[in-house]
């Protein structure tokens, strides 16, 4: 006894610790986001159906009991004289009604429905455990769903009358998860249905259908055909078990009538989850078996998400199967959620009661963000045709005008603007406005006055949208006024480094001559060649008076060169080498590259300077069809050689014969 006394303390104290970390966790969640919508707990009511076989209760006592209206108590089946104990926001006994139900912790949560938020409820539980008793119940106790439609219909009604601000419409859809494919039930025909996931994180399902309902007689007219396409089937513990995950979506839309014509959407998700089985007990073959794997598999994924979210892992499995796919708005997403439990008194459904208890017992835990579903649609305005004067601005009108017009006009009509903008003053300071862009607000201002009550005026905007375009214009304003400043301040620096460079030049180099006024473009000049001849070849050159010697002269290094009497310094024009050749060597040199130019092979003509391989095989081609060249300027008709090449290759080429002719007299 002891000892179970002591287990029973220890789990007291670990619960106890379970809750402060999970209230400190919510507070700093509240602290931490001050931008973030206010945290929202997804509450947990338990419901316990009374015995099915009423002779059963006398001679089997439950294994369950309720202590007050929030707490239970279960039987431990690992020591019989402890008992577990369960908290939760609500505790519905054997002899609760489905009013009690509804009205205790499913009708506060449709108000929020019309502030623009959304709201789920669903019902989970074992097979068996009474789960679609409890959404939909029977005529004579009707259930969370028919009476959640009629007071929400209800709502609408009274807030959508005429002199209300806002105009309300609701539409319903209806679909089951039937082994992970979605099938809308209004339209079975339509297949399997993807659910996809918009810009804002709203779950949607394309192609699902919308039926619009204004009463609870449409409601009835829609939903109850749609119901005998949900799947069912009978086990060994129920004659109608649900074999799919049922989903009932109201949406409720609304329009404001007035400005600023917002618009806002609230959802309403009544899901009836299918109850996890036992395959030993419920007895499934086949077909039934397939079904009751895929209805685990999926409530599996929903404990996994359930515990991420407590966990606060950075990855929730929502998309791990269709149905947590679909409850991400549910469960840690933004909805006011509201979770059913439902659980069975006998000993035999014990396994699966400790199971339902403690996955109530971690959902309560979980975190939802409620926000607004809200939009803004600006008016349609009635069309309005513009004359080509008042479609192009002032200076435009002007031109088109002409000069004629122009004198011709009086100052009367210049009062008009004056006038209005007295009227248009709340925008903005008038007089800081761009003349053209006041005289286009005026004309249009007033055409569209003149349009009666088919248009409204122009700027007579709500108070809010008024001060955000003034914030606007301002900062703009200040934007260009800083822009202006800076672009003078860097004008002024460069006129500033101009003037400082300017006398830089005149102290530093008062002799520099001015650059010209005009910039003469140079070809680059060849490579210069130096030929290193033998000292007894020159000095025999230099003794023959007929032998004249070929030299380059370096002429510009110095600016003064002095002449061999002594006489005045001449100065030179340029930096160059000069070449200094006899006509005689000159027409050989020119002989012999013609020469080599007719005969001579591709790899002959590469000896040649400024001839590579490319312009070898084209000069060989070039002569295999046109004929030897007659003359060393016809080379300019070969492709790719130019006048400038051409004149280089003379150059080089003459020059390095006469060298050759120097340095081999034979």
């Amino acid at each position: 006894m002891a000892t179970g006394v002591s287990t029973l303390q220890r789990r007291r104290e670990m619960a106890a610790t379970t809750a402060t970390s999970g209230a400190g966790r919510c507070r700093l969640s509240k602290i931490g986001a001050s931008r973030r919508p206010p945290p929202a707990r997804v509450r947990v009511a338990v419901r316990l159906r009374p015995f099915v076989d009423r002779t059963a209760g006398t001679s089997d006592p439950p294994c369950v009991r309720g202590i007050d209206s929030c707490s239970l108590e279960i039987a431990n089946w690992r020591n019989h004289q402890e008992t577990l104990k369960y908290q939760f926001d609500a505790f519905y006994g054997e002899r609760s009604t489905q009013q009690d139900i509804y009205t205790g912790s499913v009708q506060p949560i449709l108000r929020h429905l019309l502030e623009g938020q959304n709201a789920s409820v669903l019902a989970y539980g074992p097979t068996g455990a009474g789960k679609t008793h409890t959404m939909l119940g029977s005529p004579e106790q009707p259930g969370v769903i028919p009476r959640a439609l009629m007071d929400l219909l209800q709502l609408t009604r009274e807030e959508g009358t005429e002199g209300r601000p806002w105009a309300l419409s609701v539409t319903m859809s209806y679909l089951e998860i039937y082994q992970e494919k979605v099938l809308d039930l209004l339209d079975p025909a339509s297949g399997d249905l993807v659910i996809r996931e918009d810009c804002r994180g709203n779950i949607l399902i394309p192609g699902l259908t919308q039926k619009p309902i204004t009463s609870f007689a449409d409601f009835e007219r829609h939903f109850l055909p749609a119901s005998r396409n949900r799947t069912v089937g009978a086990t060994r513990l129920n004659q109608r078990s649900s074999r799919s995950h049922a989903v009932l979506l109201v949406k409720v839309d609304q329009r404001e009538r007035l400005a600023p014509f917002r618009q806002r959407e609230g959802k309403l998700y009544l899901i009836d989850l299918a109850g996890s089985e036992d395959n030993r007990r419920t007895g499934n073959r086949g077909l039934r078996l397939k079904e009751s794997g895929a209805i685990n598999t999926s409530l599996f994924v929903l404990g996994k998400v359930v515990d991420a979210l407590n966990q606060g892992l950075p990855r929730v499995p929502y998309r791990d199967s269709k149905l947590t796919r679909l409850l991400q708005d549910s469960l840690g997403g933004s909805a006011h959620s509201i979770l059913i439990a439902n659980i069975a008194p006998e000993r035999r459904f014990y396994l699966d009661t400790v199971s339902a208890l403690n996955f109530a017992a971690r959902s309560k835990e979980v975190i939802n963000r409620p926000f607004t579903n809200e939009s803004l649609q600006s008016p349609v305005l009635a069309p309005v045709k513009l004359s080509q004067k008042e479609l192009l601005g002032p200076p435009e009108a002007k031109r088109a005008r002409g000069p004629e017009e122009e004198e011709i006009g009086s100052p009367e009509p210049m009062a008009a603007p004056a006038s209005a903008s007295q009227k248009l003053s709340p925008l903005q300071k008038l007089s800081s406005m761009d003349p053209a862009m006041l005289e286009r607000l005026l004309s249009l201002d007033r055409l569209l006055a003149s349009q009666g009550s088919l248009g409204a005026p122009l700027l007579s905007t709500p108070k809010r949208e008024r001060m955000v375009l003034m914030k606007t214009v301002e900062e703009r304003d200040l934007e260009i006024e800083r822009l202006k400043m800076k672009q003078k301040e860097l004008e002024a620096k460069v006129l500033a480094q101009k003037a400082e460079d300017s006398k830089e030049k005149e102290n530093h180099y008062p002799t520099m001559l001015r650059p010209l006024s005009h910039r003469t473009v140079t070809v680059a000049k060849p490579l210069k060649r130096a030929v290193v001849m033998p000292l007894q070849l020159i000095q025999a050159q230099a003794a023959s008076p007929n032998v004249e010697i070929h030299i380059l002269k370096n002429k510009g290094r110095k600016r003064k060169l002095e002449s061999l009497d002594a006489s005045e310094p001449e100065e030179k024009a340029e930096d160059c080498w000069e070449l200094q050749i006899s006509p005689e060597l000159l027409a050989h040199g020119r002989k012999k590259i013609l020469d080599l130019l007719n005969e001579g092979s591709a790899r002959d003509l590469r000896s040649l300077q400024r001839i590579g391989p490319k312009k070898a095989q084209l000069i060989v081609g070039w002569r295999e069809l046109h004929g030897p060249f007659s003359q060393v300027e016809d080379l300019e008709r070969v492709e790719g050689i130019t006048g400038k090449l051409m004149e280089s290759f003379l150059k080089a080429n003459i020059l390095g014969l006469a060298a050759c002719q120097r340095c081999d007299p034979s």
